[in-house]
């Protein structure tokens, strides 16, 4: 049921600036995350707690074995009361968006709520409800009658789009064109099954308890499958008012579905987007979201206009934060601290955009042989002196878990590079450039298709819509 503006907020609405010296628990901050938050702790006097585990690093990730959400929650909501922090965030997908929610309704701060949350990450719930507010958005969806490991049952119509109720960084998403496929692309190791269960059931546990209705969520979904281009829809909800930040453009490496680069600005056609961004606030006043960042991953396909959600998700896409502030001075960084403070983050500074194209590169392998080496730190030193402004993020793996990734996402991704430039062309001439000091191909399959300007988009001006 659609919510309305509240009068009143439920929660504890702290007298806190949108900068300043409050503390802020940030939970299960890595990567571009760590990267902002440290950058406005120096610019801005943040102060902040941190807290939880890096899924991708070793012995990090050995806290797997033992997570449990709920009983980390109610310590960093201690922890809270304790530290004095005005707000609690996390953008982390796995983990950490709903121990935030959590932290925060039992801290009483403010926050979302566990539910909406749930709702959006459970994908074969968050279908139920698209295809109650915006069925035209909704592509035909089943649950795969089958447990994880479980025959492959007769009847199905191929080909299909294959991917888990609950999993985050596209694992186990893929296009299947057979049965023989489905069943092959379902049967895991003891070892991949013990890893699959133990990301599963810290959310099933919480959703059988406040979304019983979702059902369980140790199934896979069946999809239509979607042509055309993916994008991104970015944005937060704050006092009943969707506000939206834009959309980043994803292109994909060339005859596959894995990401060669995230763009800014987008190619989308205004009028998609504005119908995108209706399609985003059905959903979202539907499920009770109604404080936060989200992302709404979508296909449009120009042949025939139709627009497909992929999925939502309920926090900020961490990778896109830098982008927006590269290219329209908007830093969704400092929106998710003012959001979790209860300030208002319409009030934020705006800071003037250095690039006017930006995007985050992904360099990617196939087959094992195809790995780059990480970068040494002569090479690092190079890139730094010859691009000040450079993102690099490099992610090694070896043995089982480099076999995982080929096996669950069909691809290994071993770094990443934000780079902004004065248009597309001076971006993929640096993105060349900065490759080569890499020793790493640069992603630029497609290249004509990337020097071509799109028409410029206004910077947001995040006036908002009530849900």
């Amino acid at each position: 049921m659609p919510i309305a503006t509240p009068a009143a907020p439920t929660r504890r609405d702290p007298a806190c600036p949108a900068r300043g010296s409050a503390r802020v628990g940030l939970l299960f901050d890595f990567d571009w995350d760590r990267i902002a938050h440290d950058r406005l702790r120096r610019e801005q006097g943040w102060q902040f707690d941190r807290a939880g585990f890096d899924l991708f690093s070793f012995p990090s990730n050995v806290r797997l074995a033992w997570a449990d959400v709920e009983r980390f929650a109610a310590r960093q909501a201690r922890r809270a009361r304790r530290r004095g922090w005005a707000g609690v965030v996390s953008h982390q997908e796995h983990f950490g968006a709903l121990a935030a929610a959590l932290t925060a309704e039992i801290a009483g701060l403010p926050g979302n709520r566990p539910e909406a949350v749930l709702a959006c990450q459970h994908k074969l719930h968050a279908r139920r409800v698209l295809q109650r507010v915006a069925p035209e958005a909704n592509p035909a969806f089943e649950l795969l009658d089958a447990a994880y490991g479980d025959p492959i049952p007769d009847g199905i119509t191929y080909p299909r789009f294959v991917k888990p109720v609950r999993a985050a960084f596209s694992v186990l998403a893929r296009h299947v064109a057979s049965h023989a496929e489905l069943q092959a692309h379902t049967r895991f190791g003891w070892r991949e099954l013990w890893v699959i269960r133990h990301l599963v059931e810290p959310f099933d546990r919480i959703a059988r308890r406040r979304l019983p209705e979702a059902g369980s969520a140790h199934r896979l979904i069946l999809e239509e499958p979607v042509r055309g281009r993916q994008y991104n829809l970015d944005g937060f909800v704050w006092r009943g008012r969707m506000h939206v930040l834009g959309v980043v453009d994803a292109v994909m490496v060339p005859g596959t579905q894995a990401f060669m680069r995230f763009e800014l600005p987008s190619r989308l056609p205004q009028p998609v987007a504005a119908r995108a961004a209706e399609v985003a606030r059905r959903f979202l006043a539907e499920v009770g979201f109604d404080h936060g960042l989200f992302n709404m991953e979508f296909v449009h396909d120009a042949a025939n206009d139709r627009l497909t959600v992929i999925e939502f998700n309920p926090r900020l896409a961490s990778q896109f934060g830098d982008l927006y502030r590269r290219v329209h001075g908007v830093d969704p960084h400092a929106i998710g601290l003012a959001l979790a403070a209860g300030a208002d983050p319409l009030a934020l500074p705006r800071v003037q955009p250095p690039s006017g194209a930006a995007a985050s590169f992904v360099y990617r392998a196939f087959a094992p042989d195809q790995v780059a080496g990480a970068p040494t730190p002569a090479r690092r030193a190079a890139l730094r002196e010859a691009f000040p402004d450079a993102l690099l993020f490099s992610f090694p793996k070896h043995g089982q878990a480099l076999a995982r990734d080929f096996k669950w996402l069909g691809s290994h991704r071993y770094g990443i590079v934000h780079l902004g430039g004065r248009d597309r062309a001076d971006l993929a001439r640096r993105c060349r450039e900065a490759s080569a000091l890499l020793g790493w191909p640069a992603p630029l399959a497609g290249e004509p298709e990337a020097l071509a300007q799109p028409p410029a988009w206004p910077a947001p001006d995040l006036v908002g819509v009530p849900l």
